[in-house]
């Protein structure tokens, strides 16, 4: 069998037992997921007593209407999650960041949110590139036509003007989630995360993870035989026919992906999100 057909195989399953002898097999597995979930408690525990640090409330974002400050876009609630998005400014559609694009597509309803006092934001990075912070209304023209292409309905700014002091001591151009609270003009960062941590925002993965035959992905601890075809590159099982996978519903509902790019230029290097 040659490596893509080894790696497309769907005929490997699980054995097959009878049902008491399966049931015992999910008891004793649950034993372990109760655990997991119970550690996951004490380390939200543990995170919700952390100490803060306090970031100049005047740091400049850019939005719709030009410049607004890191204290607007707290839109009056207590606290705030900003998503900083890997936006590459200048690019077209199909090569903006595919993991940016599969985790703020599941990102629906706020209200749930919003009725415990948080705003979510979207904070679009747009280094990495010639761009700098003078250019910022420019990516942030790009960034939001992206989220009215994708359909998503969240506030959303530019970060360029004021990254190096939002994002200190952290790799630009990565894709960051970061939570402030704010007392009364006054603003507080108390956590951050990357990579894999941001995958608290979709629900594909974790639905994955139950299924018999995971993400497919080469990284994971599978049963020899189990179909893992994502091994093209980093990231590949996020994109589909040179696009990341969530614009194609949008082009065939016929959604115009003209961000008022031009092509030219070198396209950017991908990260991995694990």
């Amino acid at each position: 069998m040659n490596e893509d057909a080894k790696n497309n195989d769907t005929s490997a399953l699980p054995p097959v037992v009878d049902r008491d002898t399966w049931q015992a097999g999910v008891d004793a597995l649950r034993i372990r997921e109760k655990a997991h979930t119970r550690e996951g408690d004490a380390i939200a525990a543990a995170r919700r007593r952390l100490p803060m640090v306090e970031v100049d409330a005047s740091l400049e974002l850019t939005g719709r209407n030009g410049p607004v400050t890191l204290l607007d876009a707290f839109e009056g609630r207590r606290q705030l999650i900003a998503y900083y998005l890997m936006w590459w400014p200048g690019r077209p559609a199909p090569e903006q960041c595919e993991g940016c694009t599969l985790f703020l597509s599941q990102v629906g309803e706020l209200s749930y949110l919003h009725s415990r006092d948080i705003t979510f934001a979207v904070f679009s990075q747009g280094r990495n590139t010639a761009f700098g912070p003078s250019d910022a209304q420019v990516s942030y023209d790009e960034s939001v036509r992206y989220r009215d292409f994708m359909g998503w309905d969240l506030p959303w700014y530019s970060a360029q003007p004021s990254l190096d002091a939002l994002l200190v001591g952290r790799e630009l151009g990565l894709m960051h989630l970061v939570c402030y609270v704010r007392e009364g003009d006054r603003v507080f960062e108390t956590y951050w995360t990357s990579r894999r941590g941001v995958e608290v925002l979709d629900y594909n993965y974790a639905l994955m993870d139950l299924t018999v035959y995971g993400r497919q992905e080469p990284w994971e601890d599978s049963p020899t035989g189990w179909p893992q075809p994502q091994v093209d590159r980093e990231s590949a099982h996020m994109r589909a026919n040179g696009r990341p996978t969530a614009q194609w519903p949008r082009i065939h509902a016929g959604h115009s992906d003209d961000l008022g790019t031009a092509p030219a230029g070198t396209a950017p290097k991908r990260h991995t999100c694990h």
